[in-house]
C-alpha cells in the first residue's frame, strides 16, 4: 500500500516532533528550535537539533537528517510502513485501505485547492478596484488599511452573480470542480451555477497545513439573509477540524519571546485579527459555531493552556461553559483552558479600536482556570441556602468530576473541589444533645498530630464504622444526611462526598447498588480497607439482624459521640498551646486554671 503525500504530510502536522523525539533524546529550547546531545555518536556539546515548524531534525556531527518516519526508521528499526502505522496511532488516525483511486483523489483534492488560490488572488484585486471602494470604506473605519488588507489576505467579492465563476472558467477552471470546492452554488432547478460569495469582504481561511481550504465572508449589505457565511464542507474543508490564522497563530506560539503558554480563541475573524495588531500573534477563531473535540485538539497541539476570550455578556458566558464541558472529558496533565472575559460586552476589535492595544493586552492577564469558571457556574444557579439546594449543588460538581477520563487529573479536581466546598461553607458541628445545628465559618478540628494518637492512620474506629454503615444501609444517608455532611472525616472526605452524592442522584438501583456506584469513583482502594471493619460495624449498630430504627438510634449515637471527641480534641489542643505560651509568663492562677481545664476535656475519653 503507498501512502499519499496528503496523508503523510497530514501525520507530520499532528505529530509535534520535539514530542517524539525528546522522549529518548534530552532536549532545551534554543530560540525556535530544539537543542541534544547527538544520539548518532558521542559527543560533549549540542550539535543535534528539532525544529517543529519545519517538522525535521539534523544532526551536525553525523550528518544524519529527516522527519517523524525517519526517526522511527533509524532508531528503532522499523520500516516506512511500521513507522506510519505507529505515528498513524499517535497522531489519532487510521491508515488507510488499499485504494487504487487513493492517488487521483489526491491529485483532485490539489486541484481544488489550486482554483482556491485563484479565487484568493481575484478577491484580493478585487477589493483594491473601484467595485471594492465600500468594502475598503467599512475595513478604514474598522481600523483596517491597505497593509492589513495584504498582511491578512482580506479581499472583496463583488456583487455579482458570476464574477468570479467567469473569471475562474475563463482561467480554464471546470464549473464541477468550483461547485466541489464551494465557490459556486449549484441549484436544484437546472439553471446555471453561481457564485456563492458576493458583496462580501472575504477572509482566507487555510487548514493546519497552511493550504487554502474555505472562505468567510462578512456581509456588506444589511439585508443580507446570513451577516457571516462560510465556505460548506467540501472535499479539502470540514469546518469542526478548522481554525482560522492557526498556522500562523501556531508558528507564533512556538517563539520562545512570545511567553505563550497557548493559543487565544476569539469569537470571530476581526477579532483574530484585533489580537494580531495588537502584537498578539497568536490568536485564532472558530468558524461560528461551537468548539469541537478536533479544534480543542488543534489548540493543545499548540500549547497546553489556551485562553478561550468571550464577550461578558450572558452569551459570551454560555459559550464559555459549552467550551469547558466539551473539553472536560479529554483535559489530562498539561493540557487544560483558561478563560477571559472582556468588560462591558465589548470584542476585541472594539477595545483594539477605543482603548489601545495595551488595554487588549491586559485583558489576558485576568484569566480564569477551568476549575474556576465550572464551579462559579455551578454556585451561581441558585443560592446555597438549605440543605436540599447545598446537596444539590454538590451533586452536579460530582457530576462534572465524573466527566473527567484522567483519574490523575480528576483526583485533584476532586480536591480542588472538597477544598472549595469546605471554604464556601464551613463546619456545620452538633451544638446541642436535642441535635440542633449552627452555620458559620470553618472551625478550627484537630491537628494531624492529634489525629494520629486518635488513630494510627488519622481515622478513628468510629468515623470508619459510620461511613461504612451509611455506605451499606443507604437508608441511612436518606434520612441522616446532614448529620453525615457535619462529619469531619479527614482523610475519607471524599469517600464521605461521594455517598452524599450517589445517594442524592437517586440512581442506585443498578447492580451492586451504592458499592458500585463509590467503586466507578475511584474508591475501590479505600472500600477494600475498610472491610476488615465490617463486623465490628455491625455489631456496633446492634447486629446483622437488628431493625432499621435500631440501626439509625445505634448510627446517631456513635455520630454524636464521634464529633464529641473531636470537640474535646480540639479544645485540649488549643488549651495546651495556652499552657506553653503561659508557662512562660510564670502565672500561677492562670497555670492552675487551664491544667483544670485540660483535665475536664479529657474526663469520659476512652476508646471510641
Amino acid at each position: 500500500m503507498r501512502l499519499t503525500d496528503d496523508f503523510k504530510d497530514e501525520i507530520r502536522a499532528r505529530i509535534r516532533l520535539s514530542d517524539l523525539i525528546g522522549r529518548t533524546v534530552p532536549l532545551k529550547r534554543q530560540g525556535r528550535e530544539f537543542a541534544g546531545l547527538s544520539p548518532f555518536k558521542k559527543e560533549r556539546t549540542p550539535s543535534f537539533f528539532v525544529n517543529d515548524e519545519k517538522r525535521f531534525y539534523h544532526c551536525f556531527a553525523s550528518g544524519e537528517h529527516g522527519d517523524a518516519f525517519d526517526w522511527l526508521m533509524k532508531m528503532e528499526g522499523l520500516d516506512f510502513m511500521e513507522a506510519a502505522e505507529r505515528l498513524a496511532g499517535e497522531a489519532g488516525m487510521s491508515l488507510p485501505a488499499p485504494d487504487p483511486l487513493a492517488a487521483q483523489k489526491a491529485e483532485e483534492r490539489k486541484s481544488l485547492i489550486e482554483w482556491m488560490e485563484v479565487a484568493q488572488r481575484f478577491f484580493e484585486t478585487a477589493l483594491r478596484s473601484r467595485a471594492g471602494t465600500h468594502a475598503r470604506r467599512y475595513l478604514e473605519g474598522r481600523g483596517l488599511g491597505p497593509d492589513d488588507w495584504k498582511r491578512f489576505g482580506i479581499g472583496y467579492a463583488p456583487e455579482s452573480r458570476t464574477a468570479l465563476k467567469d473569471e475562474l472558467i475563463q482561467a480554464g477552471a471546470h464549473a464541477r470542480d468550483l461547485i466541489e470546492c464551494g465557490l459556486l452554488i449549484n441549484p436544484e432547478d437546472s439553471t446555471p451555477a453561481y457564485d456563492r460569495f458576493r458583496d462580501r469582504v472575504m477572509f482566507p481561511i487555510r487548514d493546519p497545513r497552511g493550504r487554502l481550504v474555505a472562505f468567510g465572508g462578512r456581509a456588506l449589505n444589511k439585508q443580507a439573509r446570513a451577516k457571516y457565511l462560510n465556505s460548506p464542507e467540501t472535499p479539502i474543508f470540514h469546518k469542526g477540524s478548522t481554525l482560522y490564522r492557526y498556522p500562523e497563530a501556531r508558528r507564533a506560539a512556538s517563539d520562545p519571546t512570545s511567553g505563550a503558554k497557548g493559543l487565544i480563541v476569539a469569537e470571530g475573524y476581526l477579532d483574530a485579527i484585533a489580537f494580531a495588531r495588537a502584537g498578539i500573534e497568536y490568536a485564532v477563531a472558530p468558524l461560528g459555531t461551537a468548539l469541537t473535540e478536533d479544534q480543542l485538539t488543534l489548540l493543545w497541539r499548540a500549547g497546553g493552556e489556551p485562553v478561550l476570550c468571550f464577550d461578558g455578556d450572558s452569551a459570551g458566558r454560555r459559550a464559555a461553559a459549552s467550551a469547558a464541558d466539551r473539553a472536560l472529558p479529554m483535559i489530562e496533565p498539561g493540557r487544560t483552558l483558561r478563560f477571559v472575559f472582556l468588560p462591558d460586552g465589548k470584542d476585541p476589535d472594539d477595545m483594539l479600536r477605543e482603548e489601545g492595544a495595551s488595554a487588549l493586552r491586559a485583558t489576558l492577564t485576568q484569566t480564569r482556570s477551568l476549575a474556576q469558571l465550572l464551579w462559579d457556574r455551578e454556585a451561581e444557579l441558585e443560592p446555597l441556602d438549605d440543605p436540599d439546594r447545598r446537596a444539590a449543588f454538590r451533586r452536579r460538581i460530582r457530576a462534572l468530576l465524573q466527566k473527567i477520563a484522567n483519574p490523575d487529573v480528576r483526583e485533584e479536581y476532586r480536591a480542588e473541589f472538597d477544598n472549595r466546598m469546605q471554604a464556601l461553607f464551613g463546619s456545620q458541628r452538633r451544638s446541642s444533645p436535642r441535635g440542633e445545628w449552627r452555620r458559620g465559618g470553618p472551625v478550627p478540628g484537630p491537628t494531624g498530630e492529634l489525629k494520629r494518637k486518635i488513630s494510627g492512620d488519622g481515622t478513628t474506629a468510629t468515623l470508619r464504622h459510620l461511613l461504612l454503615a451509611a455506605i451499606e444501609y443507604p437508608e441511612i444517608v436518606e434520612h441522616h444526611a446532614e448529620t453525615l455532611a457535619a462529619l469531619d472525616c479527614g482523610s475519607l472526605d471524599s469517600l464521605r462526598n461521594a455517598v452524599l452524592d450517589a445517594c442524592a442522584s437517586g440512581k442506585l438501583s443498578g447492580d451492586g447498588g451504592l458499592r458500585a456506584a463509590l467503586e466507578a469513583e475511584g474508591f475501590s482502594d479505600i472500600l477494600r480497607r475498610l472491610e476488615s471493619d465490617r463486623i465490628p460495624m455491625r455489631a456496633a449498630l446492634g447486629g446483622s439482624e437488628a431493625p432499621l430504627a435500631q440501626r439509625e438510634t445505634a448510627w446517631n449515637r456513635l455520630a454524636a459521640s464521634y464529633m464529641d471527641r473531636l470537640d474535646k480534641s480540639t479544645k485540649r489542643a488549643e488549651i495546651r498551646n495556652r499552657l506553653d505560651e503561659e508557662i512562660g509568663r510564670g502565672d500561677s492562677d492562670n497555670l492552675r486554671r487551664l491544667v483544670e481545664a485540660f483535665r475536664r476535656t479529657g474526663e469520659g475519653d476512652g476508646p471510641v
